[in-house]
């Protein structure tokens, strides 16, 4: 019997939005190569530790995150949540759509575009199983069930006006069902996007705003206490990629021999940059890294982990890929590295 944070459930599976989700036998929904991919991602999981499961309450500290879509988890946050789950932390992840609109990397499955077979979303939901092994998370949901809200697509394209798509979500309805599970896991810290989303992507932009309006609901004595009992977030953080970071990848890069990162010289012209004055905020876990790249290698339809900026093997590229960082924009500063003048733990000044 599966057991989860909201209790087991009596068909012994996995109550609605909550993993994870068994893979399919061949012939029972996924292709050979559906499959194949699938396999391979979880004998990369496999290699890993295995971490501790705790009821969630038990947990002193507790940190939410709200993604877009599966892959943006291990992308940027991978190491800040295998850190928080190997120091016993609970760390719940609420993912907002499928992702049925992501590019697929894998030609052999291009069959499962919305152009074609329209599944790639059943696909992601089990590479984003597998991802969710990787880093220790066991409790992982879509914001009001799987398939609630549909992939809006990039910005200005067609997609945008599907009224299944999250773009079209109605804030507020969307922000409380994100409400019981503030009210349910009730976190001390919330992560999410700015309110650009990161680059612009009209589901991270819709994921920063019901985030943020999530956590203000949460603690409203007045909003549907049928939802659970008020909660109060101490901290939310924006991911933020400071522009020293990204140049230094940029110059790692040209280094090397390579020419192409987002086809720009300087960090000035990558528009999720932030001024590195706004960061707050560092989550450094070098130890953490394989298992960040394990849960990106099962996102394979999305990620090509063994790409050029990726594949950066000197101390730089280490760097970049295993240090997270984030501005907070809600709660007090905890205290700072006396070196870098930047937090080192989501949780400062909370303990």
């Amino acid at each position: 019997m599966t057991t989860t944070p909201e209790g087991p459930d009596p068909d012994g599976g996995p109550p609605e939005g909550v993993g994870p989700v068994p893979v399919p036998e061949p012939g029972q929904g996924s292709t050979t190569r559906e499959q194949q991919v699938l396999e391979e991602a979880a004998q990369v999981v496999e290699q890993l530790e295995p971490s501790v499961e705790m009821d969630v309450l038990d947990n002193r500290r507790r940190v939410l995150l709200v993604h877009a879509h599966p892959d943006d988890e291990a992308i940027q946050t991978g190491v800040t949540m295998a850190r928080y789950t190997s120091e016993g932390a609970h760390v719940p992840l609420v993912t907002c759509t499928l992702g049925e609109h992501g590019e697929i990397l894998v030609p052999s499955l291009t069959h499962l575009g919305p152009d074609a077979d329209d599944r790639l979303g059943e696909h992601r939901r089990e590479e984003l199983a597998a991802a969710m092994e990787a880093l220790g998370v066991h409790d992982y949901r879509f914001l009001g069930g799987p398939g609630r809200y549909r992939d809006s697509g990039m910005m200005g394209e067609p997609t945008n006006d599907d009224p299944r798509c999250f773009w079209q979500a109605d804030v507020d309805e969307a922000a409380s069902h994100l409400v019981a599970v503030l009210r349910e896991v009730r976190p001390q810290v919330v992560v999410t996007y700015d309110e650009n989303g990161g680059y612009g992507h009209p589901d991270h932009v819709q994921a920063h705003r019901v985030a943020m309006r999530g956590v203000e609901l949460a603690a409203d004595r007045d909003h549907a206490r049928d939802l659970g009992e008020p909660w109060d977030v101490a901290k939310v953080y924006w991911s933020a990629v400071p522009r020293s970071v990204l140049q230094a990848g940029i110059d790692a890069l040209k280094a090397s021999g390579e020419t192409g990162f987002f086809g720009v010289d300087s960090a000035d012209d990558i528009p999720f940059g932030v001024d590195d004055a706004l960061v707050t905020t560092i989550v450094e876990g070098r130890e953490f890294l394989d298992a960040k790249n394990a849960a990106m290698r099962a996102h394979a339809t999305q990620i090509a982990v063994d790409g050029p900026f990726f594949a950066l093997s000197n101390n730089v590229g280490l760097t970049i890929l295993s240090n997270e960082y984030f501005r907070l924009v809600l709660g007090e500063r905890g205290p700072v590295d006396g070196a870098s003048g930047l937090e080192v733990d989501l949780f400062a000044g909370l303990d």
